[in-house]
């Protein structure tokens, strides 16, 4: 009888754990953002408020050695926040959703222009 094997790859794991962290602070930013009480929403929200910048960052850090790359990563990511923190406060208009929805947006504006300068970059060309 033959037993069925899995190779377990670095690639494969990466994806998996890119996946879970994905989902964790997607599901923190919907907690605070629905106003939910749940007992998870204070670490969820604050994975979500580190993680978000720092991926969006991360793309535009590349060159650097591992451990110094996830350093300035998280490095910017906390930047971020603190940034939209002090931009909150002095307008007066500080709310957790408010936080939480314009540290959103600011990842997402950093993320997509590499998202979409990656794509581009790995289209094939139609060239005949």
């Amino acid at each position: 009888m033959q037993t069925i094997g899995f190779k377990s790859s670095h690639r494969d794991l990466s994806a998996l754990l890119a996946g879970v962290a994905v989902t964790a602070g997607c599901a923190g930013a919907a907690f605070a953002l629905l106003d939910l009480a749940s007992p998870v929403r204070g670490p969820l929200t604050l994975f979500f408020l580190v993680a978000a910048p720092a991926a969006a960052c991360a793309y535009w850090l590349r060159g650097l050695d591992p451990w110094a790359h996830a350093l300035a990563s998280v490095s910017a990511g906390v930047v971020v926040d603190l940034l939209v923190a002090q931009a909150m406060l002095a307008l007066r208009v500080w709310s957790v959703r408010g936080g939480v929805a314009a540290v959103a947006v600011l990842s997402a504006a950093a993320l997509l222009p590499a998202l979409a300068r990656r794509l581009r970059h790995r289209a094939p060309s139609r060239r005949a």
